[in-house]
């Protein structure tokens, strides 16, 4: 879902959405970003270059764009928790009791 918004969709969109489809709608993001991983390390690795192109035409590697998400994730780890707490209620670092993400904790080809 969060990937087939525009960039016009609304930041405030979710506001009405309950926490668990909200949990569910990142769930499934996930997934979908692991086996799209997993489908391009099968194609040839993570120096295959990407689909995704500059304005110049130049690809960057896969390798490149997996580095690039984990900086970016980690750089916007505390914003994730403040929306996350605004969603729940729930301050610190812990979901919702009884919540267990459905796609797994491990990454791509690594056991949990």
């Amino acid at each position: 879902m969060w990937s087939e918004g525009s960039p016009e969709w609304p930041f405030t969109s979710a506001a009405d959405d309950p926490p668990d489809r909200l949990y569910a709608l990142w769930d499934d993001e996930v997934r979908n970003a692991r086996a799209r991983l997993a489908a391009a390390l099968d194609s040839g690795g993570l120096d295959l270059p990407a689909d995704i192109a500059d304005d110049t035409g130049t690809h960057a590697s896969l390798r490149r764009l997996v580095c690039d998400l984990i900086e970016e994730y980690g750089r916007h780890t505390g914003h994730a928790d403040l929306l996350r707490e605004s969603v729940d209620g729930l301050t610190g670092e812990d979901p919702p009791p009884g919540w267990r993400a459905r796609s797994g904790t491990s990454p791509v080809g690594m056991q949990p």
